[in-house]
């Protein structure tokens, strides 16, 4: 996952497409931001659309720690 922000640095939708993000690097196009989680800068001017995401976490797992 490569976590994306823009160029005034708001964050943008994280991505998996590791292809386009090795391109944009290569052409100049985004700066590494951080290594990790890795996070890349656009530098260029891109629209701020992102989609609502939520959590989801399973409390009722069958992989508990035992208890003492």
């Amino acid at each position: 996952m490569v976590y994306v922000i823009s160029v005034d640095g708001k964050p943008l939708m994280p991505t998996k497409r590791y292809g386009k993000v090795r391109r944009l690097l290569k052409q100049h196009r985004a700066k590494v931001v951080k290594r990790e989680p890795f996070t890349i800068q656009l530098l260029y001017e891109t629209t701020h659309y992102t989609q609502n995401t939520t959590i989801g976490i399973d409390n009722d797992s069958d992989h508990q720690l035992p208890s003492n």
